[in-house]
């Protein structure tokens, strides 16, 4: 059991959350990190969606790490993901179709995601399955939580609700507040994005120089 959750086991894990993040550190994924980050909803889902493709695409490319050959190693990854892909959009079809209509092309988009193909040729050709997978919940839930963030923001201060329900007191409206229109427009992700950016690395010397 310890050697299961070692020192470099859990570093695997938690460092994508904070200091290695794929979004604010290593800046990938921000296309999909702009563009369903609207609403809180589709944010989470999406979030899980990469968590889960990226946790299991690993453990399998690793499986495998020892028999793909070299020069097909790419298509190989490409494979795997667009299968994994594949079983996660019809189940967000079954059983989440609201949703799924909301990501529209991005669960697709999946596929190219780069931190998916980086993790895979980084650490899961590399590495054995469970390090792989405590590898990709860790970079699924880094790309997850400031999705949340972001499309925690972005509804709250651009509807006034948190997953489509009213959080704001109709007296605020009736003093004359308004919903920030601006902030449901992807421009304003961008700057959201930025100031979490700018406030990790103002907290972090150390990520000032990457």
């Amino acid at each position: 059991m310890s050697q299961l959750f070692s020192k470099k086991n859990k570093e695997a894990l938690t460092s994508p959350i904070g200091m290695n993040n794929p979004v604010t550190v290593q800046v990938l994924g921000i296309c999909s990190a702009l563009a369903v980050t609207a609403k809180l909803e589709p944010a989470i889902v999406m979030g899980l969606s990469v968590t889960v493709i990226t946790a299991f695409s690993n453990v399998i490319i690793s499986l495998l790490r020892h028999t793909i050959p070299n020069r097909i190693r790419i298509i190989v990854q490409l494979v795997v993901v667009a299968a994994l892909v594949t079983i996660v959009s019809e189940i967000l079809k079954a059983y989440a179709y609201d949703v799924s209509v909301q990501l529209s092309v991005y669960v697709g988009l999946i596929i190219t995601n780069c931190i998916l193909m980086g993790r895979l040729e980084a650490f899961a050709m590399t590495n054995a399955p469970w390090p792989s997978f405590l590898d990709g919940i860790g970079n699924g839930l880094g790309y997850a939580l400031i999705l949340i963030v972001v499309g925690f923001l972005r509804e709250l201060l651009g509807s006034g609700a948190i997953l489509g329900h009213s959080v704001i007191p109709q007296a605020f409206y009736d003093a004359g507040y308004l919903n920030n229109g601006l902030m449901l427009m992807p421009p304003m992700a961008l700057i959201i994005l930025a100031c979490i950016i700018w406030w990790q690395r103002s907290r972090h010397k150390e990520l000032q120089d990457k």
